[in-house]
């Protein structure tokens, strides 16, 4: 599959998404993503998959959805597909009220509890890695009064779109305005060319972060168990409610007895059967 003429790219640019190939579409998304894809979603899809159409120099989608269900396409532009259509937003500190609890209720906790060990966090639906690192910011800003106390974070999503700019950790300036002045001396280097308004991570931040594709739409999620805290927000609320209970079933199987679950603000556990117990709005304790 090869991009054609500029012509075809002008085509694509004005093709629309009707009702079969959407209906196609969204059945995929919805089983193998669990993201549900109802009628008022179909502009918002066909916006997001139009530069895929205009790479391939395809003229309609009904040619697009048949190459991504093709066996190459399957194997090529599948996966360019999910990252189109899976939603990424994510900023530093965000909801910081969960990272002040998590400094003076939790890790003063774990230190004293297990000091000498490696902690281990995850961050899951890490998108392009604000919330890992801000993560790790924190655990390595209070591991600086508690030496004996070390940490380890795996951050994960399903777009490898994200995640590979996660890996890069290089981010606007713009994007780097919540991170307290303190920790913006410490742990971020600015760009030495002045026509590029960037900061990156520094490297001994980035050492404590892995990164890995997870589907939470899989029946496993190749992680290991013993999480001592796990960030899981603002992710579940794209699913339906049996799939967010079926999820977060198989997340608490990864978090190790007395260990702390976090959820976005606007999701809730109520009326799920999970081994939870509330410790504060939106944060939770591992029975």
């Amino acid at each position: 599959m090869t991009a054609e003429s500029a012509s075809g790219a002008s085509i694509a640019h004005l093709a629309s998404l009707d009702e079969r190939e959407f209906r196609r579409l969204a059945a995929f998304i919805e089983r193998e993503l669990g993201i549900r894809m109802p009628d008022s979603k179909r502009v918002m899809l066909e916006s997001r998959l139009q530069k895929r159409l205009r790479l391939h120099g395809l003229a309609g989608f009904r040619e697009y959805v048949d190459y991504v269900f093709s066996e190459q396409g399957s194997r090529t532009e599948m996966i360019n597909m999910i990252d189109a259509v899976t939603t990424n937003k994510t900023d530093f500190f965000r909801e910081a009220d969960h990272f002040d609890f998590l400094r003076s209720r939790i890790l003063p906790r774990m230190a004293e509890n297990g000091a000498g060990r490696v902690l281990n966090f995850w961050s899951a639906g890490c998108s392009s890695g604000e919330e890992p690192y801000t993560l790790a910011m924190v655990l390595e800003d209070f591991r600086s009064g508690s030496p004996r106390t070390d940490f380890r974070i795996l951050a994960t999503d399903i777009s490898t779109r994200v995640l590979e700019a996660a890996q890069r950790a290089i981010y606007d300036m713009e994007k780097a305005e919540p991170i307290p002045y303190e920790y913006k001396k410490r742990f971020l280097f600015r760009s030495k060319d002045p026509d590029r308004a960037e900061v990156r991570i520094r490297p001994e931040l980035r050492s404590k972060v892995e990164f890995r594709r997870v589907n939470f739409m899989d029946d496993t999620y190749p992680v290991p168990s013993g999480f001592d805290t796990v960030f899981c927000r603002n992710v579940i609320i794209y699913f339906d409610r049996p799939t967010q209970e079926r999820i977060l079933g198989h997340i608490c199987a990864h978090i190790r007895p007395g260990g702390w679950l976090f959820i976005g603000h606007s999701e809730t556990l109520t009326g799920m059967d999970l081994p939870l117990r509330s410790a504060a709005p939106t944060i939770y304790q591992r029975e």
